[in-house]
């Protein structure tokens, strides 16, 4: 099994000969905030079997990006985001599947177990539809746990379940994280509850809003680095692989 960290919570996952993308995003800029780390994701990122997208934020669905996906992509989604984000019903090219935690997915050789996350799913701050935020556990020859934007919360390990990796964010994309999300500290003490064989952060480091170079920088340069050292005291068991840009694991899995 292998994955790739494209940057922020964009990662893909090649495991039992099917391709998954996780909330793809391929801007250089996107409103108020720009790339500031890592070049835009190439022509190869946008191949994919399966796309799971965690919430309605628009830097997680981002419909210019699923759009650049190949047709007939499976795309599976929050319940209701085709009603609270009309672009997605534009995308005909893509086969959108909506669900909701406890939904399980079957594609190709994966199965696609969807639970809950603790965060805002809905796209505006005020809008009036509401859309669940999700995370998803992947299983193939590994067991892979996406979690998408998420809060802390007190039965993650049991929703959760046993897993070989966790890709778990640990920053954000403003120099304040407010509640439902998870910083390097509160992303080291889940590594502890969840146990898996091996982690790797991600929505981190990568977009930073224009204008905000000068505002608490290691908001975004640290947090990487603040959860590999936070996580060798709280979960030092778990390999915890910091990756770059564009960067691939090779994760080998003993069933």
């Amino acid at each position: 099994m292998e994955i790739t960290w494209w940057g922020h919570a964009t990662c893909t996952l090649e495991d039992a000969n099917t391709r998954v993308i996780t909330d793809p995003l391929f801007a250089a800029r996107l409103a108020h905030l720009r790339r500031r780390r890592g070049a835009v994701p190439p022509a190869e990122a946008h191949r994919a079997d399966l796309a799971l997208v965690s919430h309605l934020h628009a830097d997680h669905l981002h419909p210019p990006s699923l759009a650049a996906l190949p047709p007939g992509t499976r795309l599976l989604v929050p319940r209701g985001a085709p009603r609270a984000v009309p672009a997605l019903r534009r995308l005909a090219r893509l086969r959108i599947t909506e669900v909701a935690p406890g939904d399980e997915v079957r594609v190709g050789d994966l199965l696609v177990r969807v639970v809950p996350a603790r965060h805002d799913g809905r796209r505006l701050p005020v809008g009036p539809h509401r859309s669940p935020a999700l995370g998803y556990v992947v299983t193939g020859e590994a067991r892979t746990y996406f979690a998408g934007d998420t809060g802390l919360f007190d039965d993650m390990a049991e929703q959760v379940g046993p897993v070989d990796l966790a890709l778990l964010p640990v920053g954000g994309w403003g120099p304040f994280l407010g509640a439902g999300h998870l910083d390097a500290g509160r992303a080291a003490r889940a590594l502890a509850r969840l146990a898996p064989r091996a982690a790797v952060p991600v929505h981190y480091g990568t977009y930073w809003p224009i204008g905000m170079d000068a505002v608490r920088p290691h908001e975004f340069h640290a947090p990487g680095d603040e959860f590999v050292r936070l996580a060798a005291v709280t979960a030092p068991e778990v390999a915890v692989h910091k990756l770059g840009h564009g960067e691939r694991l090779r994760l080998e899995v003993a069933r």
